[in-house]
């Protein structure tokens, strides 16, 4: 049971030192050797657990779009209205992103690389599903404007990472008006005008 738990350790210390130097130096500057060090494991144990620095990067990629979309919907029920649903998924995954800055950071960055392959994209589309499921819903009931998946989630869920980074660099500070704001502009953006 002990061997496991170093196993699992060691797995997880390359995920997080991944994280870390992708988020600070970029995935061209992050080398497998640097990764090791970091997580203080020799370099061959790396293939241990991964074929390559691509696959690496895309099971992270995988491992942490689950626990954000995990996060995102965790109080969200298939129940709620068009609006409310929205609301209680994004002020989750605001708060994910402000919390767990360095995981969303991250993603941000993989949203922007060709580094991610095809395959893991469709993955993490797909733990994106409930909120698609809502908005196909909310087209269907008139709701949300019909535009692609894409662009509703360019224009409402997208300017929550650029937000995010400037918090981090001291430019703004989000507290519970500025969200509020911030969440009413993303509503705005994406519902059928009255």
């Amino acid at each position: 049971m002990a061997a496991l738990q170093k196993s699992i350790d060691k797995r997880n210390a390359l995920i997080n030192a991944t994280i870390e130097l992708v988020n600070n130096d970029g995935f061209h500057a992050t080398p497998m050797s640097k990764i090791a060090k970091m997580a203080c494991v020799s370099p061959a144990t790396i293939y241990l657990y991964f074929e390559n620095k691509q696959d690496l990067v895309n099971k992270t990629y995988i491992e942490v779009k689950t626990s954000y979309t995990a996060y995102a919907f965790a109080t969200y029920n298939e129940t709620m209205s068009v609006e409310e649903g929205f609301e209680v998924i994004w002020k989750r995954i605001a708060d994910f992103k402000l919390k767990e800055s360095a995981n969303a950071m991250f993603l941000a960055q993989c949203d922007n690389t060709p580094m991610i392959d095809e395959k893991s994209r469709q993955e993490g589309i797909k733990h994106l599903q409930p909120l698609l499921d809502l908005w196909a819903r909310g087209k269907k009931e008139g709701i949300i404007k019909p535009l692609s998946d894409y662009m509703l989630y360019a224009y409402s869920i997208n300017p929550l990472s650029f937000l995010m980074i400037t918090q981090i660099r001291g430019s703004v500070k989000m507290d519970k008006d500025e969200l509020e704001q911030a969440y009413q502009a993303a509503w705005s953006s994406i519902k059928v005008c009255e």
